[in-house]
């Protein structure tokens, strides 16, 4: 890794449809990885669950492995090698124990994993069309943030229904991340309502560049997911997105002086102040 990182990399975002076939998920995320390298990104990132969207837990089961046995991350981690491109994966979901890690890699460009992530905020939910969401019935929240440092950025990671806890984002941003980052498998009707604002504004709050690939359309295990990869600038302002929710790479240039200026303009994280909240008066 350079001792100072560029200025200026150009960043993609591969948006897929993945399925209940691993082997079919894997060969996308590969190609995809390729495309962007091809077309001048140095800094590539996939969804969550890259290799599997299954909402039934037993066929979960039945096809996920630890993550040393992982077959996508290592296909990964060598197409990462073959391409000098550094890949954040936005989640695979690994075993662990009885349970599941829905686990962030970031792969260096000689195929390293440099550092791990397990989502924390699991998606206990339930929607106004129906749907109803218990990942905690399958998965195992993690317990750490981490900030990931690379050759071209300090990295914050997160996943998907994390986007909803600015804390977090502020934290990373604090601990010294200039890229963020939340790939996601977001749902459809959440999607359409909030995917844009939350991502301009966990860019806004914090100064920052936020960076989430997305899963997107009719999914074979019944979801629908919104798409619409996003890069958006420090500013708020979106330089690119899938634009919809078919299968895509998207790349925008990512120019970190425009995080100081950001963050010049309209300090935050410097004015921040602690404080407390009173609860006065009483219920009639």
């Amino acid at each position: 890794m350079p001792d100072v990182a560029p200025a200026k990399f150009v960043a993609a975002c591969v948006q897929m449809r993945s399925g209940r076939d691993p082997s079919a998920n894997r060969d996308a995320a590969v190609a995809g990885i390729r495309e962007a390298a091809a077309r001048g990104a140095r800094y590539v990132q996939t969804p969550e669950m890259t290799s599997l969207v299954e909402r039934s837990r037993d066929s979960l089961f039945e096809k996920i492995t630890p993550e040393g046995e992982d077959a996508t991350l290592a296909a990964i981690r060598e197409v990462a090698r073959e391409t000098g491109a550094i890949v954040q994966i936005g989640s695979l979901a690994v075993r662990n124990g009885d349970k599941v890690a829905n686990r962030a890699f970031l792969i260096d460009a000689e195929g390293a994993i440099t550092a791990s992530y397990d989502k924390l905020h699991l998606y206990d939910v339930d929607l106004p069309n129906g749907e109803r969401w218990r990942e905690s019935a399958t998965y195992e929240g993690g317990s750490c943030a981490i900030v990931a440092e690379t050759a071209v950025a300090p990295i914050g990671v997160a996943i998907c229904y994390d986007v909803r806890f600015p804390a977090l984002f502020r934290a990373l941003a604090e601990a010294g991340a200039t890229v963020l980052t939340a790939p996601a498998c977001f749902t459809k009707q959440t999607g359409e309502a909030h995917w844009h604002v939350l991502h301009r504004a966990r860019a806004i709050e914090t100064g920052s560049f936020m960076i989430s690939a997305a899963q997107g359309g009719h999914h074979e295990d019944g979801r629908d997911t919104y798409g619409h990869s996003l890069i958006v600038d420090p500013w708020g302002r979106v330089l690119a997105d899938a634009g919809g929710a078919e299968p895509s790479v998207i790349l925008a240039e990512i120019d970190l002086s425009l995080v100081a200026d950001a963050r010049a303009r309209i300090p935050t994280l410097q004015n921040a102040r602690p404080f407390r909240v009173e609860r006065i008066g009483s219920a009639a």
